[in-house]
């Protein structure tokens, strides 16, 4: 009986013992080699998962790691995904991870200015997006930003993504538009945003460019904005050359150097700080506005002191 009970307490010493190698192990850094990623599939169970660690050498034994993860009771917590696993992270660590269910994130940039066409050839061209992107969508109906996203995602679901985030920034901004402006609808403020976002890439200018666009279409004077002439011909990608008074009046459904009013679509997909500043441009009496050559514009609500202007301009680029 003795010998028995001496027994009993040499198992639990043995059991003692391996619970708290097992503890210590679980918790201990892992293998040094180098930050992996490894993928997730839906479905896959815990030994398949394990030994998939194993292989790419994220942890050192799959059997020891399995059994860690039903000690504590986790094989059904373990979520499909992409991650990423940094250099000696413990068992423990890569488990908190699998748990968390927090994959790589991975972002796309769709920049503002882009017109539809182009911002559906970034999103068809990413690699880690799958699937049909579908039909091209509309012009000016996509909002550009960095949007992240994770691997598996539909390349037909980031653009509807891009879609309804303009949806939402528009329908937010037009309820607290500037009272009396010259846009009478969303649509028509999207037009005139895309029209502002190609005269300049300086943000500060922006308000006051929606003014002379606004003063403009107010008075019924034409836009004769340049960016739409060149839509017109080449639908938003780089002429390659200066505009040609050919092309200045050249026939096309966008040369407001010709059409009165709005272009009859968005000649771009505008950013969030065109599409504001045309729903609350700045209140000036400005008609014209030319580059400076030197970075930014110079504003005038004179016919004749535009025309001085453009003259400086001349002279800046013969000089050139």
């Amino acid at each position: 009986m003795f010998r028995f009970f001496l027994f009993l307490i040499f198992l639990g010493a043995v059991a003692g013992g391996t619970w708290l190698w097992e503890q210590e192990n679980f918790s201990a850094p892992g293998p040094s080699g180098g930050y992996q990623v490894m993928m997730i599939k839906p479905g896959e169970h815990v030994g398949a998962i394990a030994q998939h660690l194993q292989d790419q050498g994220i942890v050192q034994n799959a059997l020891l790691y399995q059994i860690g993860v039903r000690l504590r009771g986790e094989q059904g917590a373990l979520k499909a995904g992409e991650y990423g696993f940094a250099a000696h992270a413990s068992m423990q660590d890569v488990t908190d991870v699998l748990v968390s269910g927090k994959s790589i994130e991975h972002k796309i940039t769709a920049a503002e200015g882009l017109t539809s066409q182009m911002i559906y050839d970034i999103v068809k061209n990413d690699t880690v997006l799958v699937g049909d992107p579908g039909p091209v969508p509309p012009e000016g109906t996509l909002l550009p930003e960095t949007y992240l996203f994770t691997r598996g995602m539909m390349r037909a679901e980031m653009l509807a993504k891009m879609h309804e985030a303009q949806i939402k920034f528009l329908k937010a901004h037009w309820a607290t538009r500037a009272p009396n402006i010259a846009v009478t609808s969303p649509e028509d403020a999207i037009t005139l945003a895309s029209v502002v976002e190609k005269e300049t890439a300086i943000a500060e200018e922006r308000r006051h460019i929606a003014s002379v666009f606004e003063n403009r279409l107010r008075q019924r004077i034409k836009l004769q904005s340049d960016p739409t002439i060149i839509y017109g011909i080449t639908r938003g990608y780089p002429l390659g050359h200066g505009i040609r008074m050919s092309e200045l009046n050249g026939v096309t459904p966008y040369n407001t150097y010709l059409i009165a009013g709005l272009p009859p679509t968005p000649i771009c997909n505008p950013g969030k700080d065109a599409i504001a500043a045309v729903l609350d441009p700045e209140q000036t009496n400005d008609l014209y506005f030319v580059a400076t050559g030197q970075g930014g514009h110079v504003f005038t609500s004179s016919l004749a002191e535009h025309q001085k202007n453009v003259a400086k301009l001349r002279q800046l680029e013969h000089a050139h």
